[in-house]
């Protein structure tokens, strides 16, 4: 066979996998959009698309969906043979959430709004320094730097009086955790686990990525938000220093949920379950609902959140986030609560940390101040906190992008939380972002040359995926 003929062999099997991995795009895509893009990439562009498919259009994880399952009807039942509390009147336009969840405001709380990593880092090593029975640690990324080796640290000093201590990191977020810093931390006898769809390790499964941040001590005190252990967290990396975001305190009966989500997702990996210690009552005012979202829900949970917290708002709805990628559904109910007289705020950085998701989100927000949304860069660092306020008297603080990623291909968790004091702390932080903030005009697209342009529209082409 001449070079030319196995050439054109290789040439024509490419093309019959790429449209044998077109036909799978077209069945198993979660979205229209997402289906249509990679079957006509596959099958025009085997070339260069048949190798990212691999490793970012599958989602075999069915074990993981089934067992996810099985264990939310369980706590709902659970949650249905507890004692029933009603929902005050201003947690009643939430209720689509609470059947989506299967879950509830947990009265009762009391929370802390930490405003830096600072705030954020000082008061989970303090809770961890009073642990007593029981430590559940989950984050996105795990760096062995400075932050890194002080959690370590903590971690390992409690399990040394005998706590028990567990601990999940997701493989790809954490990639570049040194093997040893793991090691240290299983000799130590904390229990540590990488999160992944599959309990058997698969090297093309680079979607699905647990993106949640959970901190929960003695089943009394937990936390929440958009915050990673790592220096840059604490705003100690440039060029995207300082750093902006933003985590949540929070004791009483909501803990609770908090446990039971890194619960499943603990047992997954290692077909055991964490202690699960009774949280103790609370004296605060807040209800609070533990929003957990991923793609092993039978509905597109953080998506939906997204959207019924949106057209909850009557008044006022600033959100900020670090990537502005919204689906239509999330777009257009941004429109009509603009239409409704809502002030409809949206806070996004001024420097990139992913160039591509930045071109996308710049054309997204052009389109968004078309509809009468006010959107904000913030000046001073990179600012990736993900919070919602509604109205006076509701906020969120979560792990939830406003992105397709969080959307449909992370598992993520955040707490709303109703209570009118909360909210005005939470009104007081964005109202000091926006000062530091400038307000983006139709002359920022105006503006830029064409080559820019044009790749904010190439940008918005890879959606499904940002």
């Amino acid at each position: 066979m001449t070079l030319a003929q196995l050439l054109a062999l290789l040439a024509f099997m490419l093309h019959v996998a790429g449209i044998l991995a077109a036909m799978h795009a077209v069945m198993n895509t979660r979205t229209p959009q997402g289906a249509f893009a990679w079957a006509l990439g596959l099958s025009l562009l085997p070339y260069v698309t048949l190798l990212p498919y691999l490793y970012l259009g599958r989602s075999h994880f069915q074990g993981y969906v089934t067992l996810h399952r099985v264990h939310r009807q369980r706590f709902s039942q659970a949650l249905q043979r507890g004692e029933h509390v009603d929902a005050p009147p201003s947690c009643i336009r939430y209720t689509a959430l609470m059947q989506m969840m299967h879950g509830t405001f947990h009265p009762g709380q009391q929370l802390k709004l930490l405003v830096d990593g600072e705030a954020a880092f000082e008061a989970i090593f303090q809770a961890i320094a009073r642990a007593e029975h029981c430590i559940l640690v989950q984050f996105f990324i795990f760096h062995a730097d400075g932050l890194g080796h002080r959690m370590q640290q903590a971690l390992l000093e409690r399990a040394a009086a005998g706590v028990r201590v567990f601990v999940l990191f997701d493989g790809i977020g954490s990639h570049a955790l040194p093997r040893h810093y793991v090691e240290t931390l299983r000799q130590g006898g904390v229990a540590i686990q990488p999160f992944a769809t599959q309990r058997r390790p698969h090297r093309f499964q680079l979607n699905f990525r647990n993106h949640r941040k959970i901190v929960v001590v003695d089943g009394c005190q937990g936390f929440v938000g958009g915050l990673n252990v790592g220096d840059e967290y604490l705003g100690l990396k440039p060029p995207l220093s300082p750093w902006r975001d933003t985590h949540l305190q929070l004791a009483g009966p909501a803990v609770d949920d908090l446990q039971r989500s890194f619960a499943v997702d603990w047992h997954w990996v290692t077909g055991e379950l964490p202690p699960m210690l009774p949280p103790r009552p609370a004296q605060g005012g807040a209800h609070t609902l533990i929003a957990v979202t991923g793609p092993a829900d039978l509905q597109e949970t953080c998506s939906l959140f997204f959207t019924v917290a949106i057209n909850a708002a009557r008044k006022r709805l600033w959100l900020s986030t670090p990537y502005f990628v919204p689906d239509q559904a999330v777009m257009t109910a941004l429109r009509l609560a603009v239409m409704r007289g809502v002030d409809v705020r949206v806070l996004l950085p001024s420097r990139p940390d992913h160039h591509t998701v930045f071109l996308a989100s710049s054309l997204h927000a052009r389109d968004a101040i078309e509809a009468g949304v006010r959107m904000y860069r913030y000046r001073p660092g990179f600012m990736h906190q993900k919070v919602i306020l509604i109205d006076d008297d509701a906020a969120c603080v979560s792990s939830m992008n406003l992105d397709n990623r969080s959307f449909r291909l992370n598992f993520e968790i955040g707490a709303l939380s109703v209570d009118q004091a909360f909210a005005r702390d939470v009104e007081q932080m964005l109202q000091e972002d926006f000062s530091k903030s400038t307000e983006i005009t139709r002359e920022e697209y105006r503006k830029a040359t064409y080559p820019r342009k044009l790749a904010m529209h190439v940008a918005r082409l890879f959606d499904p995926i940002l």
